[in-house]
């Protein structure tokens, strides 16, 4: 499975991410993996990874892939849950760090969901919504929010789940085929 968990800062989405990711996690050691694409670069985000850490409790292995995320999953045991954290600063780096074009940062994205399926692991991705904002007058800025959305919708296209998280509450946009039921009204008649 492919999940989508997007929301807003502080929305809570970090912990509806966490919830399904232990929910389809697997039995075996090592089966509950938390992809971070944060770097500790500062005071502060060394106190938010260490709180982060600890909300998340024991049973996590974390592993550290700011840009190849690819590479990382394919050290993860088949059949693990996986979350990661964020595709947002994941999409900043690719385009400011490591100066790929969108078509690039794109590929790799499709790169992952395409490893995730292939070694069946549950593959979950946070990301925050930053496109509800007054429109960015900086063509830089503009133009990473675009590559954002893209990979957005891209993702969303592909996941068999898209949960979006307001004030801690979620919003299953795009559940799982199994939940859906049929629409009676277009079949057979009896």
């Amino acid at each position: 499975m492919i999940a989508f968990v997007s929301g807003g800062a502080r929305s809570g989405k970090s912990a509806v991410a966490e919830q399904l990711a232990r929910a389809s996690r697997s039995p075996a050691p090592g089966g509950l993996v938390y992809l971070a694409t944060a770097r500790v670069s500062d005071d502060e985000m060394a106190s938010r990874i260490a709180r982060h850490r600890r909300e998340r409790g024991e049973g996590w292995t974390t592993l550290e892939a700011p840009l190849d995320l690819a590479a990382a999953l394919a050290r993860v045991p088949v059949g693990s849950s996986v979350l990661l954290d964020c595709l947002t600063l994941w999409a900043s780096q690719v385009m400011f760090e490591a100066g790929l074009e969108e078509a690039a940062g794109r590929r790799r994205l499709h790169q992952l969901i395409d490893t995730a399926r292939r070694r069946d692991i549950t593959l979950v991705v946070v990301s925050n919504d930053l496109n509800e904002d007054v429109a960015p007058r900086d063509a830089l800025v503009w133009r990473y929010l675009a590559f954002l959305q893209r990979l957005h919708r891209d993702l969303a296209c592909r996941a068999d789940r898209v949960i979006e998280v307001v004030a801690g509450q979620s919003i299953d946009w795009k559940a799982p085929a199994c939940d859906r039921q049929p629409d009676d009204s277009k079949g057979e008649s009896s």
